[in-house]
């Protein structure tokens, strides 16, 4: 997932995205967890992934608020202030508005957001709560807070992206130091962050079973996919460095009597550098709701990733995704594919753009196959983001409940500090202009 930076204007929203299943609510055992506050690179409405479907189980059981990155002004015109919306799913965004001439200086900025923040949380009567990070490089803003709980949800190796922030790493570092529990996005992941915090649990990509099963049922074909001749060889995502071009533009290239469907906002990569043949249709971001219904369009689903640094501790979420739609799907080997996808012989596996077709023309026949079908359903039997939602409650419970009330954890201690007005903070002068 790409980090996104302070951008005017969002992909396509996930507003009315699929909400979680009823079992969140229903089948969970109550609980008292505090209110949860989550510092994100990512925007709620960018794509429905992983922080939403966590993020939005927590918000059917106790207040959820969301802080994105910081947005800046094009001028020194607006005094800094918080906005919140509100989403379907009961969780509330939080954005911090600055003036232009912070953001050349990070440590004022962050000082800013901080002392606005506090006075959020006190008008919010935030007074015990629980910090869940997706990005190390919120602990600027955010170091100064005295959490009941610090939980970093490492969902990818931010560090190995694209335009990644310099100092990450040595903030990662600061991180584990301060929470109480690591959570991964991955088992490669995980092994690589268990030598680094003692309380470490891998949490791999899951499914909402419910939600893509749709796609094995009657739906009516998008608009714009219904002319695309089949077969239909399907990926959804972002586009960005993760995927592989090359591998896409000879497939392409060597067989033109298929059709390349490629679903996802395009985001840091130039988008004149992606394949243009005909045979490849690029159909821009969709909302999560629409997703089953351009799956069971589709022929074959892929996980069409190159080999690099920022590919290899991923754990995609469209590999369940793909097989709860009933899709037969092709992946380059990234390893938390390969395990346990590969292994069980769920999902094809090939290195190059040769043996990806031969996997592509195997898997065009592979929906007729009464074995496969039922071991990919008895897999997925075993998943679901509302267990692993539920496992990771458990761990935050019990390591709450064995600690002793201190300074960080009593509701007096915990409340937030008071910012100073926002017309007695110091502020970068305005540079005149030339």
């Amino acid at each position: 997932m790409p980090p996104s930076s302070t951008v005017e204007a969002h992909s396509r929203a996930s507003t009315t995205a699929a909400q979680p299943s009823a079992s969140a609510a229903e089948n969970t055992p109550p609980y008292t967890l505090p209110d949860l506050v989550c510092f994100a690179h990512l925007h709620w409405d960018f794509v429905w992934q992983r922080p939403q479907h966590l993020l939005s189980r927590f918000a059917q059981h106790g207040r959820v608020f969301y802080v994105e990155d910081a947005f800046y002004h094009g001028d020194d015109l607006i005094e800094p202030h918080v906005e919140t919306k509100e989403r379907d799913n009961g969780v509330k965004v939080v954005v911090v508005h600055l003036p232009q001439r912070l953001r050349a200086d990070e440590e004022a900025s962050d000082q800013v957001q901080f002392e606005v923040l506090s006075k959020f949380f006190y008008e919010q009567g935030l007074t015990r709560y629980i910090f869940w990070y997706y990005t190390p490089m919120a602990l600027g803003k955010s170091r100064q807070f005295h959490p009941a709980l610090t939980v970093y949800d490492c969902m990818d190796e931010l560090a190995n992206f694209k335009f990644a922030a310099p100092e990450l790493k040595s903030r990662e570092q600061e991180l584990f130091r301060k929470a109480d529990l690591v959570f991964t996005g991955g088992h490669t992941l995980y092994e690589a962050k268990r030598e680094q915090h003692p309380d470490a649990h891998p949490f791999p990509s899951s499914i909402d079973k419910a939600h893509f099963g749709q796609a094995r049922g009657p739906l009516a074909e998008p608009a714009d996919q219904a002319a695309i001749p089949h077969p239909r060889i399907g990926f959804f995502g972002v586009v960005d460095e993760r995927l592989d071009i090359e591998l896409l533009r000879e497939l392409a290239h060597n067989h033109p009597e298929w059709q390349f469907v490629i679903i996802g906002p395009v985001v840091k990569i130039d988008p004149a550098t992606l394949p243009r043949t005909p045979n490849v249709h690029y159909l821009g971001g969709k909302d999560y709701k629409e997703l089953p219904a351009y799956l069971k369009g589709w022929d074959v689903a892929t996980l069409l990733f190159a080999d690099n640094e920022s590919t290899k501790f991923i754990s995609p979420t469209k590999t369940p995704e793909y097989l709860a739609a009933g899709n037969p799907v092709v992946s380059t080997p990234i390893r938390d594919v390969v395990r346990p996808y590969g292994d069980l012989k769920l999902v094809q596996i090939a290195d190059n753009a040769a043996d990806f077709g031969r996997a592509i023309a195997t898997a065009l026949t592979q929906r007729t196959d009464a074995d496969w079908r039922q071991r990919t359903d008895d897999y997925l039997a075993t998943i679901s983001w509302d267990q692993t939602w539920q496992q990771m409650v458990d761990l935050m419970q019990q390591r709450l409940a064995g600690k002793t009330p201190d300074a960080a954890t009593t509701t007096q201690a915990s409340a937030p500090l008071l910012a100073p007005k926002v017309s007695e903070v110091t502020l970068p002068p305005i540079t005149p202009a030339h």
